[in-house]
This record gives structure tokens, C-alpha cells and sequence, in this order.
């Protein structure tokens, strides 16, 4: 069965992110810790570990007129990443790993030239990286994290969403 286009984008995300390694130049290896729709870890789960959420509101779409169903807009996505701490300064480590993410995507970006972004075919015609937010371990989490927004505007035919 053919994914609906925003599960494209988010698995082509996915590949992306998991370009993350130290053969690339990065010095975290993600290439097989980056899950889509995970919000919390669990004791087998890899670290560092990288997953992609969707905004749990939904930004708004322009619409295109009535006879065509195509629709254009931002779509927010966060990216969380969980990470061991640092005994010393326990938010060091997630710095780096956020870092790490940005320059990846505006790498992807950038190669494409505003034109592929993600290889969509244009279908993504933008891409904007948030400034990220670092939190240390705590009652919520047991390790130190970063938040990232990540918001890209996507063209979409919502009378054939597999298209």
C-alpha cells in the first residue's frame, strides 16, 4: 500500500536525520535512532535518539479555489531528541545534538535549492528551523533533551492524499 504524502515527507525527514553519522561528519551516529511519532524512550531504546512529532494543533491552510482541492500551508513539526547527560553540565550534550540536527536539514535544504526540498518534487516549498529549546534531565524525562521546531510548507492534493 502507497503512503498518504505527509507520511512521505515525514519518512523522507526520517532519511535526513538518519544521515546524521560520524562517516558524514557529525559526531552522534543516528542512522538507526530516529523514530517518527515516539514521545517518550524506553529502557531498550537507542541514545541518543531522535524522534519527529507532529504540532498537536495544526497551523491553518490557504486553500485554492472551490473546483481544485489543493491545499498550501505550514506544517509544524517537532523534533525531540534524548540524549545522556553530562555529570558536569548536564545540557551540553543535547546542545550538541541539536546542533547537529539543524545543520543537517539546512544542509538537505541548501542542496536542494528551495526547489526539492526533501525530495518532494516541490510539493515542500519551504523550510523554517526553529531556534530550539535544551532542557536537562528531570522529573519528566531521566535524560537531557532538546526541542526543535521545525515548520515546513507543504502543497497538497487532498482529493488524492496518496498522490
Amino acid at each position: 500500500m502507497a503512503d498518504p504524502f505527509r507520511l512521505k515527507v515525514l519518512k523522507a525527514l526520517t532519511t535526513v536525520l538518519q544521515g546524521i553519522t560520524p562517516a558524514n561528519g557529525y559526531e552522534h551516529d543516528m542512522s538507526k535512532s530516529v523514530f517518527r511519532g515516539r514521545i517518550k524512550y524506553g529502557k531498550n531504546d537507542p541514545l541518543p535518539m531522535i524522534s519527529i512529532l507532529e504540532a498537536p494543533i495544526p497551523l491553518e491552510a490557504i486553500r485554492t479555489a472551490r473546483e481544485y482541492e489543493m491545499s498550501s500551508g505550514p506544517w509544524e513539526l517537532l523534533i525531540q531528541g534524548f540524549i545522556d547527560d553530562d555529570l558536569d553540565n548536564p545540557s551540553d550534550p543535547a546542545h550538541h545534538l541539536m546542533a547537529e540536527v539543524k545543520a543537517v536539514l539546512v544542509k538537505n535544504k541548501r542542496a536542494e535549492r528551495g526547489n526539492n526540498i526533501l525530495g518532494m518534487g516541490g510539493r515542500v516549498v519551504e523550510m523554517t528551523i526553529g531556534q530550539g529549546s535544551v532542557r536537562p534531565s528531570d522529573e519528566a524525562s531521566d535524560k537531557g533533551f532538546f526541542w526543535l521546531t521545525l515548520t515546513i510548507r507543504v502543497v497538497e492534493n487532498l482529493e488524492e492524499p496518496y498522490e
